[in-house]
């Protein structure tokens, strides 16, 4: 927020967080900071964080498969006014989406060509979370190369964000570009 409010856009800046907390989930329990904490413990952690800074939105805030956490801040986002964005929760999945809206567990997706497979099954999974009102980001994968069809793809299936990263390596700045060439054309 330093950094930001030194550039001048403090006002136009939202804070979008991959939590990935399947990645620090250990029997059970979350690890945090070297505590073990429970869910609830975790949501309350998030809930200061929305208070101190502008958080547009939660990615993986839970462990992909503690339900019951997704579905206690999905409740909450509407009241904290953030998102609460499925990865390793839904992965692309159709199957794993239907469940995701079935349990009220997030109300967005991030959409990764790779996790599913096909461009087809892909669409599928977009058009899913567009009936079910939720919000879609296209997402490269680390170690992503030059290739910027996911550009295309954003585009094209009406994506609400996109997220390859801050515009700093070829591989990154390659879908911006693909981006801006988009919009010349349109």
């Amino acid at each position: 927020m330093e950094a930001v409010g030194s550039a001048g856009y403090v006002e136009e800046v939202k804070i979008g967080l991959d939590c990935a907390a399947s990645e620090f989930f250990k029997g059970g329990k979350y690890i945090l900071e070297s505590k073990k904490i429970n869910s609830e413990e975790l949501l309350n952690f998030y809930q200061d964080l929305t208070k101190e800074y502008p958080i547009l939105f939660f990615e993986d805030p839970f462990e992909q498969d503690d339900w019951q956490a997704w579905g206690e801040l999905k409740i909450k986002s509407e009241k904290l006014k953030v998102l609460v964005i499925g990865d390793d929760l839904t992965v692309t999945n159709p199957e794993r989406i239907k469940k995701a809206y079935e349990k009220k567990a997030c109300n967005g997706i991030i959409l990764k060509l790779n996790q599913i497979g096909t461009v087809s099954e892909t669409i599928e999974a977009a058009k899913l979370a567009k009936e079910f009102g939720w919000k879609i980001i296209v997402s490269h994968r680390s170690g992503d190369t030059c290739d910027d069809f996911i550009a295309d793809l954003a585009v094209g299936i009406s994506a609400d964000f996109i997220k390859s990263g801050a515009p700093a390596r070829g591989e990154r700045v390659a879908k911006y570009n693909r981006l801006l060439r988009i919009e010349e054309e349109i």
